[in-house]
């Protein structure tokens, strides 16, 4: 124990009798009694040694016949520091396993947070995300719509619907059509679409162009 009760009233009815030595071999005495919560040496004189009074054997051994009871071959042990010692361990005892009950029943309810209903699946490391599989604008040929989608992979930027929703959006600012734009991004090796990276002038790029660039691939 680090620490105990101490009724000042009751303490000095019991020692108003002790001179100044004696009552200061007792009050030691106590302190190491809860410290190591254990009997006292039978020898007064090492019990005066571990209090820090060594010359003071005398007031020591009256203290110990007086406050104290001598239990053969175990030591010297105080009724009432027992019972304040039985309390502060009965107190942790309580303490331990209400924290552990409280522990197993926080690990229950998180358990059953996590118990699949019919509603849910569980999930498990073996899953892996869904790749919805985009559908191909009307007005984009096959040929062009597979060949972007490839041209994509290869930046290591899977087309997703947003980024087709942004070409579209960037191209509905130009007079190209959808199926130019992707065929003009695959030419220049564009990852994407801006309106501000073509000027009108070129708008006649896959009719132009796109045969000639087919031929290169």
């Amino acid at each position: 124990m680090h620490y105990y009760s101490h009724h000042i009233s009751d303490y000095m009815s019991h020692t108003g009798h002790l001179n100044p030595m004696e009552d200061l071999a007792y009050r030691r005495c106590l302190d190491i009694y809860y410290l190591h919560e254990k009997p006292l040496p039978e020898d007064a004189s090492m019990v005066a040694r571990k209090i820090r009074m060594p010359d003071n054997v005398p007031e020591v051994k009256i203290v110990l016949e007086e406050f104290f009871t001598h239990d053969v071959g175990k030591g010297w042990v105080n009724p009432r520091g027992d019972k304040e010692i039985k309390k502060y361990r009965d107190k942790i005892a309580a303490s331990s396993r209400g924290g552990y009950s409280a522990a197993l029943v926080n690990r229950k309810s998180t358990a059953s947070t996590l118990t699949p209903t019919n509603n849910h699946k569980p999930i498990t490391n073996n899953h892996k995300p869904i790749n919805k599989t985009l559908k191909r604008p009307r007005n984009v040929s096959k040929k062009t719509w597979d060949d972007f989608l490839v041209h994509r992979k290869n930046k290591k930027a899977p087309l997703t619907e947003t980024a087709l929703k942004g070409i579209k959006n960037e191209v509905k600012k130009t007079s190209i059509s959808l199926e130019d734009a992707l065929v003009m991004c695959q030419a220049r090796g564009w990852q994407s679409f801006k309106s501000d990276w073509v000027v009108d002038k070129q708008k006649s790029f896959a009719t132009t162009s796109y045969g000639e660039g087919e031929q290169d691939i």
